[in-house]
């Protein structure tokens, strides 16, 4: 089973995604935004991310690209309900600019599992 950081400031979704993935059996540590996640990529070993786009402090495009730099093969998870404007395609963007996998809000705990199993799975991202 992976080691998993989840990334969503919103408490209830994140505490959600938390315990589908600790029912499949994975070890999970969670964050409240961008920021907070890097202090925890920073002291704890993880194999993927799943992370919201839209979020204070570092967004969720902005941990992408900080995590590519210090940790390249780390996998990502990019989720997304669109956020106040939902007419930008966050989660093109997240894939383009390396997450590994996508999942739109909302989503099942089946489509949360099978994106963090298509992510572990991935190739590199150049």
């Amino acid at each position: 089973m992976a080691r998993v950081l989840v990334v969503d400031d919103d408490d209830l979704l994140r505490e959600t995604v938390v315990l589908a993935l600790e029912r499949a059996r994975h070890t999970v540590h969670q964050a409240g935004d961008g920021l907070t996640a890097l202090e925890v990529l920073d002291r704890e070993s993880v194999d993927v991310v799943v992370s919201d786009i839209v979020m204070p402090e570092v967004d969720g495009i902005g941990l992408i690209l900080a995590m590519r730099k210090r940790h390249p093969r780390l996998r990502v998870v990019a989720m997304s309900g669109g956020g106040r404007t939902r007419n930008m395609d966050f989660l093109r963007m997240a894939s383009a600019l390396g997450a590994h996998a996508t999942l739109p809000k909302p989503f099942t705990p089946d489509q949360l599992l099978a994106a963090v199993n298509a992510a572990l799975n991935a190739p590199d991202k150049p």
